[in-house]
């Protein structure tokens, strides 16, 4: 006989299910190379563009906005064991956002403000991808 445990959630909790539920299924469908997405941030529509001017055939990197476009996903496969480091610089060469993340995981990234960045991904120090994001 199977046990089933029912958790009562309030309207808000429910709605933020729905929507996290939505963002990963939009997610899965957004291609990781290059393009515009629109992004919502504070009310006002602006635009990402992601390129990438290196790619891996080896990994598969991908770098894609939110279904509420207000944050960035970053999600990595390959070899298993193997970790990922993201590192995005401003055009002046500040680091302005690092993470790591192990073979099949996904982090996000938020809070970037209007303005154009370089990024770059690394596995065991080796350079497996980078490229040019702007927010605008």
């Amino acid at each position: 006989m199977k046990t089933m445990i029912i958790r009562t959630v309030s309207r808000k909790q429910s709605l933020i299910y729905c929507l996290l539920s939505l963002a990963v299924l939009l997610s899965l469908h957004i291609p990781a190379t290059a393009g515009y997405y629109p992004l919502v941030a504070n009310g006002v529509n602006d635009t990402i563009l992601i390129s990438k001017s290196q790619t891996s055939k080896k990994y598969k990197i991908k770098i894609y906005p939110s279904a509420t476009n207000e944050v960035l996903f970053f999600t990595a496969s390959g070899e298993s064991g193997k970790v990922y480091q993201l590192y995005v610089f401003d055009m002046d060469g500040k680091l302005v956002k690092q993470t790591q993340i192990r073979n099949k995981e996904t982090t996000l990234l938020a809070h970037f403000v209007k303005g154009n960045y370089m990024f770059d991904v690394f596995s065991d120090d080796e350079k497996i991808e980078n490229g040019i994001m702007e927010v605008r």
